[in-house]
């Protein structure tokens, strides 16, 4: 019994909570880039390639079977699909450079200048004149 309230005490420390959140939202950010990266950068960039489609880009290394009569794949290819790692790269470039930026900014914010003391009033200055010349008579 001893474990278990150890254990629930370590799960509701406030940086598991954080940390859970924070793969939650790192994980939903990482669908969002790859969207990005699949729906809106890479087919425009296909197309100043000259019509690649990155995801169909894989070297064969054992074509599919097919059933002759029918022409139902029975065994799929063997293949290297390196288009699809070259977009999987530039999800994680994208990534790592957002995240940088968001760091970056956090740490701007967080990155208050401390508040110079100001410097004492002119009253408190003329009080300490006066202190000063009574305590030399």
């Amino acid at each position: 019994m001893k474990i278990m309230q150890e254990f629930k005490a370590f799960a509701m420390r406030g940086n598991m909570i954080d940390m859970a959140v924070g793969i939650i939202l790192g994980a939903a950010f990482g669908k969002i880039v790859s969207s990005l990266v699949n729906d809106v950068l890479m087919p425009p960039l296909g197309l100043l390639l000259g019509g690649i489609n990155f995801s169909e880009i894989k070297i064969i290394m054992k074509e599919a079977i097919t059933n002759p009569a029918t022409g139902k794949v029975l065994k799929e290819a063997v293949a290297f699909n390196i288009g699809i790692f070259i977009q999987t790269i530039i999800d994680f470039i994208i990534i790592a450079f957002s995240i940088f930026l968001m760091v970056k900014g956090i740490n701007k914010l967080n990155r208050s200048k401390p508040a110079e003391e100001p410097g004492p009033s002119k009253q408190e200055t003329l009080l300490s004149e006066i202190r000063d010349l009574l305590k030399n008579k």
